[in-house]
């Protein structure tokens, strides 16, 4: 038979042996209760701040997409506008005789300057028409020249040489304009 080394326990020794194991078992738990609440509100945070990055992509997504679709034709528009300038100049070009004799090819050219301008309008595209006496405004208008013209004050609009375009809010072309300056005294 074995000996024993260790005497045997009285039974408050034991009872506190075991107090002291079960203390230090419920510490352990602690702490790994701790740990794992530390571990979920860490992955808490990273959770929430993945769905905040998500919105912030899907919104930024949206903004994109509605820009590409309100401003990507702007190139091509840009691109139009001498034309819609030509055929403007030409229809105003046009005399009362002219008018007469070529009734047909002016009534053509009319309807497509018309059907030009629907289409602009259909894609935002819309114009500044600035008449003369009008005040001038630089943030719409691009001052060609400047002259000195009796009966006028400082930045009126004397003439008008091209119109501008807004293209939705943004200006695509600003209206060209000859100015008004202080007429000498």
């Amino acid at each position: 038979m074995a000996e024993r080394d260790a005497e045997p326990q009285s039974l408050d020794e034991m009872a506190a042996e075991a107090d002291a194991i079960e203390a230090e078992q419920a510490e352990e738990g602690y702490d790994e209760l701790e740990a794992l609440r530390a571990e979920r509100d860490e992955l808490k945070d990273r959770f929430m701040r993945a769905l905040a990055d998500a919105e912030n992509t899907r919104k930024r997504a949206e903004r994109d997409r509605r820009e590409a679709e309100n401003y990507g034709p702007s190139r091509m528009a840009r691109d139009m506008l001498p034309v819609y300038d030509n055929m403007r100049r030409a229809l105003q070009s046009v005399t009362e005789e002219q008018r007469e004799a070529q009734a047909a090819l002016i009534e053509g050219i009319e309807l497509t300057m018309r059907e030009l301008i629907s289409v602009f309008g259909k894609h935002g595209v819309q114009p500044i028409v600035p008449e003369v006496g009008d005040k001038f405004d630089p943030q719409t208008h691009q001052a060609m020249f400047e002259a000195p013209v009796p009966g006028t004050k400082a930045g009126d609009i004397i003439q008008v040489m091209t119109e501008g375009f807004w293209l939705h809010d943004r200006l695509l072309r600003p209206a060209q304009v000859g100015v008004s300056s202080t007429p000498a005294s």
